[in-house]
């Protein structure tokens, strides 16, 4: 299997992903809906009912599966795209399976239960990890980063942004700086463990966008300047 990500850089339009399947290749794609190119066997895609478990956490009914030989395209809105990740035995990563957009026959998943304060705080129940062999994707907003974790010295990352982090990381809603920066941020985990964190890069575009043309000055100064005003005026 091919995946080639079509770039659209600065013209503002989104970005495509390119599949190429030979005969032996099967990916289940949990977005049919944003395929919009196909050439192949027209029994080469088959849409199905996910299973419950699927439905309750995407939200969705419906996943394309489609085997070789094809190609096929998918296209995504402006400001998300698609990280490739590819293993080859046991991931260590926890993942919210609402991030993910495809993953391949060889791709088994795993749901891990939260600790009774992660579900209160993150509003989550489960989390996903992944093992066996070949490749999945991961929708985001922006670009994908990754930070190591340390054992003793904290990872700050912004909640919302969060995509991946490993199961042996040690997580602390809160806020960092003195007095003005921990008022007026949004809330943070607090990260302490080893491995990779990945986090997306283009979760603040649209406060970004709002603060600089939609907003009028007294908005603007209010949130910088109230206790937690950037969390409470939207």
């Amino acid at each position: 299997m091919n995946v080639e990500i079509q770039d659209e850089g600065d013209s503002g339009g989104g970005q495509a992903v390119a599949f190429t399947l030979d005969g032996k290749d099967e990916i289940h794609v949990l977005y049919p809906q944003q395929i919009i190119a196909y050439q192949g066997p027209s029994s080469g895609r088959a849409d199905r009912l996910m299973d419950v478990k699927g439905m309750y956490r995407k939200r969705k009914l419906i996943r394309s599966d489609l085997t070789g030989p094809c190609r096929f395209i998918a296209a995504l809105p402006p400001g998300y795209r698609v990280k490739i990740l590819n293993i080859d035995g046991k991931s260590d990563l926890l993942y919210d399976f609402k991030h993910l957009f495809f993953y391949s026959s060889g791709i088994h998943m795993r749901t891990k239960v939260l600790s009774m304060k992660n579900m209160l705080v993150t509003r989550d129940i489960v989390k996903v990890k992944f093992s066996g062999t070949g490749s999945f994707g991961i929708l985001t907003e922006g670009t994908v980063c990754e930070a190591p974790l340390h054992p003793t010295e904290p990872l700050f990352v912004d909640a919302g942004s969060l995509i991946a982090y490993p199961e042996n990381a040690r997580l602390e809603l809160t806020v960092y700086g003195n007095h003005l920066a921990s008022q007026h941020m949004s809330y943070h985990w607090k990260m302490t463990g080893h491995g990779p964190v990945l986090f997306q890069a283009g979760r603040q575009n649209r406060r970004f966008e709002r603060e600089n043309q939609e907003d009028g000055i007294i908005k603007r100064f209010l949130r910088e300047v109230l206790p937690f005003g950037g969390v409470f005026i939207k």
